[in-house]
């Protein structure tokens, strides 16, 4: 019988000796137009932003429009590549069943599974499915490794028979654990640049992932998790043409941000993609107005929720296609009303800190990843550097 997501979290409660505050310590957003698997392994690794345990996982079937058998599901620690640290294996169920059938539309939370987690920790969550699925719901660009084997190679140590590799995850859309130091989830919400895109694959560069590691660098325990729920291509208010960016913030913003476990703050970085298409509301042209209209919109929706939203300033981008000076009065009148509004629960100036000092509309070319828009590594950690901490809820 398939599990809604109602049953399977319920069977998921974690017990009553459990220690600590469940945070979500991995959760990519999830978009729809993902290929077609059949009898096929797929091998992803999960990047943990914190330590803690009793860890379970979130499948979607969200974006797809027919159910999802799973035959099997497993996880373990990487040693490297897609190879796993021997004895490290351990199975995962969904209410006590290794299988699950998971409707369209819906997610399933798995049952806890006794396995330690570091923070910085690569796990490796292998997902067999058996039939042929249909358009995946997937997260396209992963900048990670993700293995795929014909037939059901859950319980491999080794990589050997992993031979196709992609950089794409595919129905895997969470990690949460038991943390016995971190009280909350602080969310990285936004676009291409919170995503990771032109940051190099692999090694954990995306400006969400400096900001973990600054506070798990910091004097005492860590206090907070963090997840980045970046999609490249997305917009505040429309959906974009292209499937696999993602629905407009406004649809996304109440799962994707609020609904992760333990979330406490929601850092929103959004909005270029919509000056750059001049995408406004109804199909019209942009105002400054109707990117104001939708920021409070997500702060209200927070705020009803309980959870504080951090307003970052938008980068310059002279020298890429998205510029040009209508763009910029627009981008301009946004940044001043984040900046002077009260609107926001804090403020982190991203376009201050990334703007070229002799050129306050461009970037600073330390930090242009060269498409004059996107920041490479250097830049990815200027932003993540940028914030301060005493903004976070800890």
């Amino acid at each position: 019988m398939p599990l809604s997501t109602a049953q399977v979290a319920s069977a998921a409660t974690p017990s009553p000796q459990s220690k600590g505050t469940r945070v979500s310590a991995w959760s990519p957003s999830m978009t729809t137009g993902g290929p077609s698997f059949t009898d096929r392994t797929i091998r992803m690794v999960v990047h943990s932003s914190v330590a803690g345990s009793g860890a379970r996982i979130t499948l979607s079937n969200r974006y797809s429009t027919t159910p999802l058998e799973v035959g099997a599901v497993d996880v373990a620690v990487r040693a490297s590549g897609g190879e796993a640290r021997r004895g490290t294996t351990r199975n995962i169920t969904f209410g006590g069943s290794r299988h699950v059938t998971i409707t369209a539309g819906e997610e399933a939370v798995s049952d806890a599974v006794p396995i330690p987690v570091s923070a910085g920790e690569n796990l490796l969550v292998s997902l067999y499915v058996p039939g042929t699925t249909g358009m995946s719901t997937w997260h396209s660009d992963a900048f990670d490794t993700t293995y795929i084997a014909s037939g059901n190679h859950t319980g491999d140590d080794g990589a050997a028979a992993f031979g196709t590799i992609t950089t794409s995850w595919y129905y895997l859309a969470g990690l949460d654990v038991v943390s016995p130091t971190a009280r909350g989830t602080v969310v990285a919400f936004g676009d291409s640049i919170t995503d990771g895109y032109r940051s190099s694959t692999g090694t954990y560069r995306r400006w969400p992932d400096f900001l973990g590691r600054r506070l798990g660098a910091g004097p005492g325990p860590q206090r907070l998790s963090v997840v980045d729920a970046g999609i490249g291509g997305n917009r505040v208010l429309t959906d974009v043409p292209n499937l696999r960016q993602g629905v407009s913030a406004l649809k996304r913003f109440g799962h994707d941000a609020l609904g992760r476990p333990g979330v406490k703050d929601v850092i929103l970085f959004e909005g270029i993609n919509d000056i750059g298409n001049d995408a406004g509301p109804d199909g019209g042209p942009l105002t400054a107005q109707d990117l104001i209209d939708g920021y409070r919109t997500l702060i209200g929706e927070a705020h009803a929720a309980h959870v504080r939203v951090i307003g970052a300033t938008l980068m310059p981008d002279q020298g890429n296609g998205y510029y040009t000076p209508a763009a910029e009065a627009i981008r301009q009148g946004v940044n001043q009303w984040i900046r002077t509004s009260g609107a926001f629960d804090g403020v982190i100036d991203f376009d201050r800190t990334m703007r070229d000092p002799a050129n306050p509309a461009a970037l600073n070319p330390a930090y242009d990843s060269g498409d004059h828009l996107h920041p490479g590594d250097a830049g990815m950690k200027a932003l993540a550097d940028a914030v301060d901490l005493r903004l976070l809820r800890t």
